[in-house]
């Protein structure tokens, strides 16, 4: 038979024993994949060896006749087989020639790469032979190299590319973790490097084993179970894992390496950090869990679908964090800073001396805003009209319980000199202090510090707010606010003026809360800051204009009231919806931004009210306009609140006008009713409104505004009637109106004052004259707008002029008290004559007259 059919008998032959392995017994199968690691050494030899014998009679056997020279050549060499040991060895300095060669051109993401491939390799040889010397030689130059070149980026001027830094930064966590395995052979290895290499015996080191994460499993029938029905923690051979104090750093460390990884069961780690906490025993163990366990869970929320922290999760964070602060609070030489320097030996806990202070590295401010920022997310996504948002509210009292004992630890922090603890840490905590106090009534923040103060214990104190203090709740927002002035800038300050002011604003102190407004000039600036600092400045002008409206001050609380309410954004102004328009391109992303800035429902401002007292001052204001100016087409341009005048011009316009529905249809009808001289019923529409008992004092409100319905009822009949009065008794009008003959006398005596009506007063025969024939005819109201335009255009041609001659302003100044046009022939004296009146006119340059438009409008 040829030897074609005698290779086809052989590939027939090894199907039908592919064949018969298929139907073999599965035990033998077994056998081999348990025998499979052993026998690595011995498939590579056969490889190596029928690599060979193809090459000789795959071919050599059809190509006979024409490379009958190689075949010759080839049966002369000596055919060499290499032991897995030595192609391992091979492998692993090609790997480390790779290294080496991109260490000259200091290529870190080829480093990168290979160091991976390297310790993959070394790791499959250390589990049968010692561990290469020459691995131990190239790991300890790559730290000195990397050492080298971060030296080297920190003074340079030219840095390293994007790929590069990123590989430098991989490769600095990675050769900090490898090395600590490898530490003892290191130490050698630089102590003599010659001698080391050279040397023969080559000691076996043995790297520390990797943590495996633990899994729970139903325990029934295992050995060193825990009696928790069944249930406990075991590992891979089946066998419970023992969690001792010894183990807790080790444990802490690996939880720590896997935060971030893909697949991260985040509630396991939580429960074996619960365990490791109920086996810790010195305090720096408790600190240490802890921190990584609030950390932790705080890590559940980004991973989860509802995007705020559950109940459950926040009240063992929130307990937790208080468990934190009393042991800090009893241990005074551990402290918890941000700047402090991670410990890497997970064999033994750090050992500090006596007086010495041991400095774990973790934030307690931060901790702090972030169960707030939590607690705020979770009552946005809960319905404020259930039991439920009761309940999670009611948490607040112990989250400002911790964040009265935080502040205490930070100012404990701030006394120790050696720590120097930066001030912003206190600025943070104090500012969300301030954040919980000044939108309550003094009432309600009573209760609260009284109940904080119980739970710190009674030999800690604050030196801002003293236990000891003043209780007054206005004397705590003050201080509280002043130490922010003093101490931070920018958006800190900022927000603490605007907190104090809305205090202020809240409890009926309006001229002190308008003064503050003012003299910060926010106003002006508010632009600039971020927009949760514009949102508290939109709620503080609101609870300003609702103060002044309590105050009686009308035309003051529509005047502030006009930039929210006349923008017809009021929720989202405020933050408290979301106004979808309908041919907005809003993205969803910053719909998703815009709801995650909404305020819980605790802290709205109820915007029902805001309408009704917004268009209630406008009403107050708009109806007497309307009646003073009567059909007159110039003065009519003159509108308080384009809003008020759109919502009057729409309900007029109505064919049938059903009873009162809403707050827009009592006051659209109550100012018919004024506008007509029917005040009463002006009054009782206006009162009847029932959004007026969601104000303090709903009595005192309304009987406020019946009293200013009365008035600007009588100046609306004053305003249309006066035409077809010669006189009219002061008598008949208080009659009219319900108001004193002094009210009246005073109400008119204004009006006359302020040029708004023309006429007398008659105190003796208690009478008003109107005087006839001072009204102005069409020409006259035309050429009087002609006047003020001029003048106008005039005052803003000075100012022009002024601006463009800063620095020059006596360039046009006339010398001698002679002008420029003196000179010339008979008309000098008239030059004199303009150059006196120049001279005489020093300050902002030359002046402009206005020529002989202007002397006829001075005349």
């Amino acid at each position: 038979m040829s030897r074609f059919f005698a290779g086809g008998d052989s590939s027939s032959e090894s199907s039908s024993s592919d064949e018969e392995e298929l139907y073999s017994d599965p035990e033998a199968q077994k056998e081999d994949e348990e025998s499979e690691e052993d026998s690595e050494e011995e498939e590579e030899d056969e490889e190596s060896t029928s690599d060979e014998e193809g090459g000789k009679g795959g071919v050599s056997k059809f190509l006979r006749d024409q490379e009958s020279s190689e075949e010759s050549e080839d049966e002369d060499k000596v055919t060499v087989v290499k032991s897995a040991k030595d192609k391992r060895l091979e492998e692993l300095e090609g790997v480390v020639k790779l290294i080496d060669n991109a260490r000259r051109i200091n290529d870190w993401s080829t480093i990168s790469t290979e160091f991976d491939k390297l310790n993959r390799q070394v790791v499959k040889m250390a589990a049968q032979e010692k561990v290469p010397k020459i691995y131990v030689k190239t790991i300890a130059e790559l730290e000195d190299f990397m050492n080298d070149t971060i030296a080297t980026q920190k003074v340079s001027t030219k840095k390293l590319n994007a790929t590069n830094a990123r590989g430098l930064n991989a490769m600095k966590q990675k050769i900090k973790r490898n090395n600590r395995d490898y530490t003892t052979e290191i130490e050698k290895y630089r102590a003599d490097k010659e001698d080391y290499m050279m040397s023969e015996e080559e000691e076996e080191v043995q790297p520390v084993e990797k943590v495996k994460k633990p899994k729970v499993v139903y325990t029934e029938g295992v050995e060193g179970a825990d009696d928790g029905g069944g249930w406990g923690i075991v590992g891979t051979d089946g066998k419970a894992v023992p969690y001792t104090p010894e183990k807790i750093l080790s444990n802490l460390r690996s939880i720590v390496e896997s935060r971030g990884k893909k697949n991260t069961d985040r509630a396991e780690q939580i429960r074996i950090m619960e365990k490791l906490l109920e086996v810790a025993v010195t305090p720096y163990q408790n600190i240490r869990v802890l921190l990584t366990l609030i950390s932790t869970r705080f890590d559940l929320t980004t991973s989860s679908s509802t995007n705020y922290m559950s109940q459950e999760q926040w009240k063992s964070a929130e307990h937790e964090f208080g468990t934190l602060l009393g042991i800090l609070e009893a241990n005074r030489n551990l402290v918890v800073v941000e700047n402090a320097e991670e410990w890497e030996d997970v064999e033994k806990p750090p050992q500090p001396a006596a007086g010495e202070l041991l400095k774990i590295p973790g934030s307690i401010v931060s901790i702090a805003e972030r169960l707030d920022d939590e607690l705020t997310r979770s009552l946005q996504h809960v319905d404020p009209h259930t039991a439920e948002y009761i309940e999670r509210l009611s948490d607040e009292q112990a989250l400002y319980n911790n964040i009265l004992r935080a502040l205490l630890y930070v100012e404990n922090l701030q006394t120790i000199e050696k720590l120097e603890t930066p001030q912003d840490a206190a600025n943070r905590i104090v500012m969300r202090r301030l954040e919980h106090v000044y939108f309550k009534p003094s009432q309600v923040v009573s209760i609260l510090e009284e109940t904080a103060w119980k739970a710190v214990p009674a030999e800690l104190d604050s030196k801002i707010t003293p236990r000891s203090g003043p209780q007054d709740i206005a004397t705590l927002v003050q201080v509280l606010s002043t130490y922010l002035f003093k101490n931070s800038i920018d958006i800190i300050r900022a927000r603490a003026y605007l907190c104090q002011v809305y205090y202020f604003a809240l409890h009926d102190q309006y001229y002190r809360a308008r003064d503050m407004l003012l003299m910060s000039h926010l106003q002006e600036t508010i632009t600039n800051f971020n927009i949760s600092t514009q949102i508290l400045f939109n709620r503080t002008l609101v609870q300003v204009g609702l103060c002044a409206f309590r105050a009686s001050l009308v035309y003051e609380a529509q005047n502030t009231l006009q930039e929210i309410c006349g923008s017809g954004r009021q929720k989202e102004l405020l933050a408290q919806g979301v106004q979808l328009q309908r041919y907005s391109q809003v993205t969803p992303e910053q719909e998703k931004l815009e709801r995650q800035r909404q305020l819980p429902f605790h802290m709205h401002i109820n915007l029902d009210l805001l309408e009704c007292v917004y268009l209630t001052c406008s009403m107050l204001l708009e109806v007497p306009l309307l009646a003073q100016t009567g059909s007159s087409p110039d003065i009519k341009k003159r509108v308080i609140s384009k809003t008020y005048r759109r919502l009057l011009e729409f309900h007029e316009r109505q064919i049938f006008t059903g009873p009162p529905e809403n707050t827009r249809d009592h006051v659209m009808q109550a100012s018919r009713a004024l506008a007509a001289g029917e005040w009463k019923k002006a009054a009782d529409l206006i009162c009847s409104i029932k959004v007026w008992e969601l104000m303090a004092n709903s009595d005192q409100i309304k009987k406020m505004l019946s009293e200013q319905i009365q008035e600007e009822g009588l100046r609306t009949y004053l305003f249309t009637y006066a035409p077809f009065y010669d006189t009219l008794s002061v008598n008949t009008l208080a009659g009219m109106f319900d108001l004193t003959e002094r009210k009246v006398a005073a109400v008119v005596s204004k009006m006359i004052s302020h040029e708004e009506l023309a006429a007398a007063l008659d105190q003796v025969n208690s009478a008003i004259i109107f005087r006839k024939g001072v009204e102005l005819s069409r020409l006259q109201n035309l050429a009087l707008t002609l006047s003020d335009k001029a003048s106008g255009l005039i005052e803003s041609n000075e100012r022009v002029l002024e601006q463009r001659t800063q620095g020059t302003a006596n360039a046009f100044e006339r010398q001698g008290g002679q002008g420029g046009r003196g000179g010339r022939g008979g008309r000098g004296g008239r030059g004199g004559q303009r150059g006196d009146r120049g001279g005489s006119r020093t300050r902002g340059g030359q002046q402009f007259g206005g020529g002989a438009l202007g002397g006829a409008i001075k005349v």
